[in-house]
């Protein structure tokens, strides 16, 4: 298995990043813990330093380290890192629980779990009930995302995760008027508890409210068409910012400055605002009714590079198309979209 996914398990069909071993369609939570390899606890230990500046095999001394402790997998013993004294451990068991109830009420089912980065971000991915068509059969599904993060400074996270299937993009949830996109986060300052169940599914509003109000959004933007000046600045404005400053400029001396300006700053695209663009005509389902010559297919545009074309592993892909500084551009991506669309 590649260096990025230490475990992982699928089931159904190859998931989009083409990792894991597959399962049975129908297993448990719990069930889907033991196959993916995440059935191991961690635990927060003291941290120790030896007594002399050198360290002597023969006479180790060692005394503790006020403050810092360290977070240790029990089954091997491995180090995933420093944390400090109020760090409460998260164990994949417990996290896993938070689907039982939707799971045994036959609302969602497990997918994919798995280890990413040596032990130190678990995840469990379940496909939801619910799902909907574009024009021309563009079909988006929804998924729930359960991440643990065994790490000191990052927090348990659970999400709402549409898959567009015709290029298995992982999508993003829009900004919402409350200025929350259907993510939870949970620091490591109390127990993965009932309690914290409770109030992730107030959080997320879990229901089929939230694919409705997704739904919403992506035919919204299936409606409205973009003009080339339009979607090129839309590019620059996500993946090359200061293309956006000298085209600004240049605007202020008169509408022919303006067009070659325009025209100057596609040409100055380097590598990734580039390939997006092509991506335009050439992504899976561009020449869908939903997506061609739209803003749906502007923002598609974006996620098919991030997840498919941006970087050489497929294990870094699965990090970064959910946890990794991607994710947020992507999230950007769709509300710059929405921006966009709005003033079509």
């Amino acid at each position: 298995m590649a260096h990025m996914v230490e475990t992982m398990a699928y089931a159904g069909e190859v998931p989009w990043h083409g990792l894991g071993v597959q399962v049975d369609g129908n297993l448990t939570p719990e069930e889907m813990l033991k196959e993916a390899g995440l059935d191991w606890t961690v635990s927060r230990r003291h941290m120790f330093t030896h007594t002399t500046p050198e360290f002597n095999e023969a006479d180790p001394e060692f005394m503790p380290v006020d403050g810092y402790h360290v977070l240790v997998r029990d089954s091997d013993q491995k180090t995933l890192g420093p944390c400090g004294p109020d760090f409460i451990p998260t164990q994949n068991r417990e996290a896993f629980t938070f689907f039982k109830k939707f799971t045994d009420a036959g609302d969602m089912k497990m997918e994919t779990a798995g280890s990413l980065k040596d032990g130190r971000q678990v995840w469990g991915l379940a496909k939801l009930n619910d799902s909907f068509v574009l024009p021309g059969d563009d079909k988006v599904e929804g998924y729930l995302l359960v991440a643990v993060a065994h790490q000191w400074g990052k927090a348990n996270e659970i999400r709402f995760t549409p898959i567009r299937v015709v290029c298995n993009n992982t999508l993003s949830m829009a900004m919402s008027k409350e200025g929350k996109r259907g993510v939870f986060k949970m620091p490591h300052l109390r127990a993965f508890d009932n309690e914290i169940i409770i109030a992730a599914e107030e959080a997320l509003g879990i229901a089929s409210n939230k694919m409705q109000s997704y739904k919403e959004q992506a035919e919204f933007l299936t409606t409205k068409k973009y003009k080339k000046d339009s979607v090129v600045t839309f590019i620059a404005d996500l993946l090359q910012p200061d293309l956006l400053i000298e085209q600004n400029e240049l605007e202020k001396e008169s509408d022919v400055r303006k067009i070659a300006a325009r025209q100057t700053m596609l040409d100055e695209f380097k590598k990734t605002p580039s390939l997006v663009y092509d991506a335009l005509e050439q992504q899976p389902g561009a020449n869908l009714v939903s997506s061609k010559g739209t803003w749906w297919g502007a923002y598609n545009a974006v996620t098919f590079i991030v997840d498919h074309k941006w970087g050489y592993d497929r294990d870094s892909a699965i990090h970064n198309a959910w946890f990794g500084t991607r994710s947020k551009l992507k999230e950007r991506a769709l509300d710059k979209a929405i921006e966009y669309a709005k003033s079509a």
